[in-house]
């Protein structure tokens, strides 16, 4: 039967991969939502289903079927890695002999350019806390930090005081797959992060009657959640009425495209996003060239 090898799945993902929790969660409800279709269509419990209900044209008639409810192509891709990877892990524990998804092909994506600020956009967002608040003093080292360094926000959440070394602006970050990465910090988010400490964070920890080693922390004096962050930018983006949205990802984004604007290598990019793979960093060439392409519009007088 199928159903007991998902959380065996689950397990080795967490023990041996190294997963993320929030993979692990995303992995576990695809592939119950995969054998939940399984077993409306051969008309059996889920309990039931065994290995042979997986097969080439099943998958390809699940990807159909979720095209037909208007799932996008990135969905799709999604799910369909969350079936492979536990079909390859089911060829590992020798359930099958060979694997019989081998040669489905992933939905073509669409290619979609990352959205950013323009430097005058990240400043107005940046200035938005007021700096005499506490909560106002925390928000503008979030933001100064996620700007800086452009990490993700589940890598902004899980940040302790020990990550941080102001002596040598340095930012100590666990990434996917708890890959560790060194980033540096601009002296902006420096001083921004030095005040944050002196002055909001010991009132906040009062707040919290045990130690908390989270860097940043919530009105309670514990560990700010990912919900919480994204909250905090709408607000901002709402009071300085910015005409589209931003997310903790769209900072992640500007941060990448600012640099290559600024001429930083793509290797080096790379390295500080955390990308595996360089092609992933090169989506932020597109924009740049598309910037070229306008300031070549807008200046050139022969066109």
């Amino acid at each position: 039967m199928l159903l007991p090898y998902i959380d065996m799945f689950i397990s080795h993902l967490r023990a041996e991969k190294g997963s993320a929790a929030m993979t692990q969660i995303s992995y576990r409800t695809d592939l119950y939502q995969f054998l939940a279709h399984l077993a409306a269509l051969h008309e059996l419990p889920v309990q039931e289903l065994g290995k042979e209900v997986i097969t080439h044209r099943a998958v390809r008639e699940y990807l159909a079927d979720m095209q037909e409810r208007g799932l996008s192509r990135a969905t799709m891709a999604r799910k369909l890695a969350a079936i492979r990877s536990f079909v390859k892990y089911l060829c590992r524990e020798l359930v099958f002999d060979s694997n019989p998804i081998a040669t489905v092909a992933t939905p073509k994506q669409e290619k979609k350019l990352p959205r950013f600020l323009y430097p005058r956009e990240v400043e107005m967002l940046l200035e938005a806390p007021d700096n005499t608040d506490v909560l106002g003093i925390r928000d503008r080292a979030m933001l100064e930090l996620l700007y800086a360094t452009g990490i993700r926000v589940s890598e902004l959440v899980s940040l302790d005081l020990a990550h941080m070394d102001n002596s040598q602006s340095l930012l100590r970050v666990l990434g996917k797959g708890n890959k560790e990465r060194v980033v540096p910090v601009g002296e902006q988010a420096v001083n921004a992060l030095n005040r944050y400490l002196l002055a909001s964070r010991p009132v906040l920890i009062a707040r919290n009657r045990r130690e908390e080693k989270a860097l940043f922390l919530n009105k309670f004096g514990s560990r700010l959640s990912g919900r919480s962050i994204r909250n905090i930018i709408n607000k901002y983006v709402d009071e300085i009425a910015l005409n589209q949205k931003v997310s903790p990802h769209t900072l992640r984004h500007t941060f990448a495209t600012h640099l290559l604007n600024g001429g930083a290598d793509l290797r080096s990019v790379q390295e500080m996003l955390g990308h595996v793979k360089l092609s992933t960093t090169q989506v932020y060439t597109h924009v740049t060239n598309d910037r070229l392409k306008t300031v070549h519009n807008e200046s050139f007088p022969r066109r």
